[in-house]
């Protein structure tokens, strides 16, 4: 080792107390310091030396070694050269330079650091100080020049610079160190620092300065976070509104922000709109952008919190983006305070980052490319060694890669607790063409929540309880048998997504060949595991699920005879929502067959998930569109239903093996048309 540094940095402070744990930027001036000296190419270690557990622990975080400093060398009087000779006794070393770094200076540049640890290692220098060229002329208190006559004032121009000790590092031959124990020895030479680098902080006004210079002097770092919070007016806009004739508001936002929001949650990035205001205008671009927003708040900080802890989310890890003094509480609950340029000065100083793109021209967007420069790749090797399985038994049919699409006709709860509508939806299925048909299996006294139970609704059968209703349109034994029996009349399957386990008894009970998880069912886990220990196929919808959320599952069903079924739960499914190249994630990830759950209007999303390898679709079907009931505008008619399966089976025949050769019907046409030239 030729080049240690040694941070001093003792836990008293007259001026401000823990000076050294003092964030700037959003990071403890200790960690700079360390920081500094990591990056500096000359530098091959780092030490803290310190009597406080915290800096302690701050500095191993940030990546020095840590030298417990005694009490007698922790005091006010004590030098820093006592602490530096002290850390190389307490580690056994002799490096040639040493270098001593105060934390009390922000913004030390690795550069200039390494610049003067090269001049003492070249024999230019024996001692090197940090300090700021400068043409000032000083006066003593009693009014006399110190560095200048007076009488004589020589133009600037005309005068070499002074420069001023500004205290950041010290640079020194080690074996000089101990000869002399005083940093100052031998030949002396000054590293200039520039203005912007040389602010030392002695008192609590010096804080407050670096801590507003902080957001324009530090280089853009990734910003390494789980979650992104942003205010809506003066990041998302550019805090102007438009009002019509009518009194209806627009706003200006930046296109881009919508891409970077995009690559944000497909990183695994959580996003969250919160504004003080009640507008229609931020519910609409948070509909757009696909992200929860929370308006209306009297107080950010404290909603800021609990939603933090309902997410067990952790807040160091989290990143607010703000603009104005209503910002100031929730960023001081996150450890990435990121201010837009344009914001307040309150909320700039406090930040640990300004953007460079004022709200609405981008700001989301420079943020969400800095979150997701510092995310980790996804674990692509790890996809490609998952052993793949063949197809799935389901009864007597087989479903996975290379056999006919299983289609599924999903009848659920459109059947309006009438066993004689759901007789004419399985007929519909089986004149379509559909392999199976599904249900909707409940305990309503389990799944409808407490405070919903005794909410009043408007029924076909009148006025009743949401409890009620439910109870209403649940089958039970006798309708599943009549189901039963006419499927198999009709040669389809039939099974049910249970909500609970008592459900999963009763479908037991009832001798199902496979079950189905809704995707509102993939956290719960107590449900899964109750599915796994039957012993059956199961097929597991992904809406709403996160792949960590979808991890979890697995562990607990297992992939041996599991069917997954990408879906995107919005009813009815836009297609920008579709993000039907997931299939081909989920098959890589896990696999395992992968399907298709379509809540879409027509078929063209249906039939695109076919030619991307879905292995099973499901769609909902009804008899009639604007009949009663939550899921009957987003289900496909009888006609729909039969041209659906009709192109599956087109498509199936299109897609062909991929060997390019020349089929029968082209041996006229090459025959005639065809003309070879050498």
């Amino acid at each position: 080792m030729r080049v240690l540094a040694v941070v001093p940095a003792r836990g008293g402070s007259a001026g401000v107390p823990l000076k050294n744990l003092a964030l700037v930027g959003g990071v403890p001036l200790v960690t700079r310091a360390v920081r500094a000296c990591l990056r500096a190419e000359s530098i091959d270690q780092v030490v803290v030396s310190t009597d406080h557990e915290g800096i302690a622990e701050t500095a191993r975080q940030a990546g020095a070694v840590v030298v417990e400093r005694p009490a007698e060398l922790s005091g006010a009087a004590a030098s820093s050269e006592s602490a530096v000779l002290h850390a190389l006794d307490a580690l056994g070393a002799e490096p040639e330079v040493v270098v001593l770094v105060q934390c009390t200076s922000a913004f030390i540049d690795p550069a200039d650091l390494s610049a003067a640890v090269r001049r003492v290692l070249d024999g230019e220098a024996d001692s090197v100080v940090s300090g700021l060229p400068t043409h000032e002329f000083l006066w003593t208190a009693a009014g006399s020049g110190v560095n200048h006559d007076p009488a004589v004032r020589p133009r600037r121009q005309d005068r070499e610079p002074q420069f001023r000790e500004n205290g950041a590092f010290y640079v020194m031959r080690t074996a000089g160190l101990r000869e002399h124990g005083h940093r100052f020895f031998g030949t002396v030479a000054v590293q200039p620092v520039p203005a912007r680098h040389a602010i030392e902080i002695d008192e609590p006004e010096d804080l407050e300065l670096v801590r507003a210079l902080a957001p324009f002097i530090d280089r853009p770092e990734p910003i390494d976070v789980d979650c992104v919070i942003t205010d809506f007016d003066g990041v998302h806009t550019d805090d102007r509104a438009y009002v019509d004739s009518d009194g209806r508001e627009m706003v200006l936002v930046s296109r881009s922000d919508g891409m970077g929001v995009s690559l944000l949650k497909r990183s695994g990035v959580k996003v969250l709109v919160m504004s003080t205001e009640q507008n229609p205008v931020v519910a609409a671009r948070a509909r757009k952008l696909g992200v929860p927003v929370l308006q209306g708040l009297a107080d950010k900080r404290t909603v800021l919190r609990d939603w933090l802890n309902i997410e067990g989310l952790d807040p160091a890890r989290v990143a607010y983006v703000g603009n104005d003094v209503n910002d100031l509480g929730p960023m001081a609950e996150v450890g990435w305070p990121i201010a837009t340029p344009d914001a307040h000065p309150r909320v700039r100083a406090a930040a640990r980052v300004v953007l460079t793109r004022p709200g609405g021209s981008g700001a989301v967007r420079e943020l969400c490319d800095r979150v997701v420069a510092a995310r980790p790749e996804p674990p692509a090797a790890e996809a490609r060694v998952r052993p793949h399985f063949g197809p799935v038994a389901i009864g007597d049919v087989l479903v996975g890669d290379g056999e006919p699409v299983y289609v599924i006709g999903e009848i659920g709860i459109n059947h309006n607790g009438d066993i004689d509508l759901a007789r004419r939806l399985i007929d519909v299925a089986a004149d379509a063409g559909c392999q199976a048909v599904k249900f909707q299996k409940r305990t309503p006294a389990i799944c409808v929540p407490e405070e919903q139970k005794g909410q009043l609704r408007q029924t076909p059968w009148g006025e009743m309880t949401y409890l009620e209703y439910k109870e209403r349109t649940e089958f039970g034994r006798d309708e599943y048998a009549q189901i039963a029996k006419h499927c198999a009349e009709r040669g389809l399957h039939w099974f049910a997504s249970p909500w609970d386990v008592p459900s999963v008894e009763f479908l037991e009970e009832m001798d199902v060949l496979v079950h189905k998880v809704a995707s509102a069912g993939v956290a719960d886990h107590e449900l899964l595991r109750a599915l796994a220990a039957t012993g059956k196929p199961v097929i597991l919808s992904t809406g709403m699920s996160t792949l960590a959320e979808i991890d979890a599952a697995v562990e607990i069903l297992g992939t041996e005879k599991l069917i997954m079924m990408h879906a995107t739960s919005t009813y009815p499914l836009p297609p920008e929502e579709a993000n039907l190249r997931t299939i081909t994630t989920l098959k890589e990830r896990y696999g395992v067959p992968v399907g298709y759950s379509g809540h879409e209007r027509g078929l063209q999303i249906s039939l695109a998930a076919v030619t991307l390898g879905a292995v099973c679709v499901e769609r909902h079907i009804t008899l009639d569109r604007t009949m009663w009931g939550s899921d009957h505008a987003a289900s496909l008619e009888p006609a729909g239903l039969e041209h659906l399966v009709r192109d599956i089976r087109i498509i199936e025949q299109a897609m062909g093996d991929g060997v390019k050769r020349v089929f029968p019907g082209e041996e006229a046409p090459k025959a005639r048309l065809r003309r070879v030239t050498v």
